[in-house]
């Protein structure tokens, strides 16, 4: 423990910053393993206690808090544990469900948890999202939740999402059916007050002076592309739209959306905007052409699936950008499409070099796929979920005067561009052990090892002997 934060060196505070991190989840974890032996010492049935107060008298009784598979506890029990953790009795008995599905039903992912490998929110989360399912199909999501451990929280979920529809994909498409029935447009009154609220300030239902909200639940396919049409609108309002006065700052893409969205109301009016811009545009050439006809609308999707024992495609699917989706939800996103073309399948295991600097577009291609997301330690950015392209950068510095193939899959470090300039300018080490495997060590002397597997912490002397491995490795897959 330092004395003295304002006297501790940069790496005393680092290692400090490690050691609460591993405290903390200790304390989260301590907590219900507390809150399961009180259970544990509440699991028999107190009807059977000689002269129990009846049920039907309000007397104490069994009940089931976690999923298939979990035990029972006395109900009356938790209110006790509740005063002791100073909380109300019903956040008690969910945190209590939360644990028994954890220790019954997850119990690889409750090792990892013990074991200091995620935030215990992470783990509480899953298991409540995998509550309905019977304690076999929980298996699925607790070997692939495990395996994922050392991730992002984001990644976990992600993955924990897929699984869950994967374990049980009937229930999945059930819950498709019964959310088609609840789609609507709402457009919320104001509140007494709202007229005087700032923009950062609403009453709750999203009202404020001169502005309002709409919500709104549509079908996947159809919101998408009512997307792509305000986006494709709003884009030619702000192109037509005239200059921002001296001074003053153009108005952005978000205001041009919501004009966009307001425009709709009134086709006619959307429709003469688009005429008058493509007549515009044909007078502005040697020759007006004619207007061509309206093209099929076209979309580029990557889907990744999994092939089963039997050769059969399984029922999942993730979709880039979207998250994981039934086969059939794929095809209902495509359905307006009438030429779809396929893509042949991008081996991840191939990669080549070249002379050049610049990272040629089918390794950048493969690099994404390969990381999924930004592979600074510790990082959360996945490249799907956000519009800007991560930069690649080379792991090793690139030397113009130096020998050929310096740049292809082995030497490939993508990052967003907040990590790439932390690297670049703060004395950030970096090696890459193959087309998908990072060491990294920080200007103040942390190790970390980043893979498709998340980040995981390494000592100084695993450090040095990884950094022997990497020129070994770099040098062969260039090869």
């Amino acid at each position: 423990m330092i004395s003295d934060l304002s006297d501790a060196t940069p790496e005393q505070l680092l290692h400090a910053a490690e050691d609460r991190v591993r405290m903390a989840r200790e304390v989260e974890v301590d907590k219900l393993e507390l809150l399961l032996a009180w259970a544990d010492l509440h699991s028999g049935d107190p009807q059977a206690e000689p002269d129990a107060v009846p049920v039907r008298f309000g007397g104490p009784r069994l009940i089931t808090l976690g999923g298939d598979g979990t035990p029972e506890v006395q109900d009356l029990a938790l209110v006790e544990i509740a005063i002791a953790r100073h909380e109300g009795v019903l956040t008690t008995r969910n945190a209590l469900a939360d644990a028994f599905d954890l220790r019954h039903r997850l119990p690889k992912v409750w090792a990892g948890v013990k074991a200091g490998r995620c935030e215990v929110w992470v783990a509480r989360k899953v298991a409540r999202w995998s509550r309905k399912l019977d304690r076999h199909q929980a298996r699925i999501v607790d070997d692939a939740v495990a395996a994922a451990l050392d991730e992002a929280p984001a990644r976990i979920l992600t993955i924990a999402e897929a699984k869950i529809i994967e374990a049980d994909p009937v229930a999945h498409a059930k819950r498709i059916t019964d959310n088609q029935k609840t789609k609507g447009v709402w457009y919320p009154t104001p509140r007494p007050g709202s007229q005087i609220n700032d923009t950062d300030d609403t009453d709750g239902t999203g009202t404020t002076a001169g502005v309002a909200t709409v919500f709104a639940r549509l079908d996947e396919a159809d919101a998408l592309e009512h997307a792509a049409m305000v986006e494709h609108l709003a884009t030619a309002l702000a192109e037509q739209a005239a200059p921002p006065a001296e001074g003053e700052e153009p108005l952005g893409m978000d205001h041009w959306r919501a004009e966009a969205f307001a425009m709709l109301a009134d086709p006619a009016a959307v429709l003469a905007f688009l005429h008058q811009i493509e007549e515009e545009d044909a007078k502005g050439g040697d020759e007006p052409e004619p207007t061509p006809a309206p093209a099929a609308p076209t979309a580029e999707i990557v889907v990744h699936l999994a092939q089963q024992a039997d050769g059969t495609l399984g029922p999942l699917a993730r979709v880039e950008g979207l998250g994981p989706r039934l086969l059939d939800q794929v095809r209902d996103l495509l359905r307006r499409h009438a030429h779809v073309t396929l893509t042949p399948v991008i081996d991840l295991h191939t990669g080549r070099s070249v002379n050049g600097y610049e990272h040629p577009t089918d390794v950048k291609h493969r690099t994404e796929l390969r990381t999924i997301g930004d592979v600074f330690p510790h990082a959360t950015r996945l490249f799907t979920q956000h519009g800007r392209a991560p930069d690649h950068d080379h792991t090793t510095p690139y030397d113009k005067n130096g020998p050929p193939g310096q740049t292809g899959d082995h030497n490939d470090t993508p990052l967003s561009r907040h990590h790439h300039r932390a690297k670049t300018h703060l004395g950030y080490t970096v090696l890459q052990l193959g087309p998908d495997k990072w060491v990294w060590g920080t200007p103040h002397g942390l190790h970390r090892l980043v893979t498709g597997s998340g980040t995981t912490t390494i000592t100084r002397a695993e450090y040095h002997l990884l950094e022997e491995q990497a020129i070994v490795l770099a040098g062969d897959y260039a090869a």
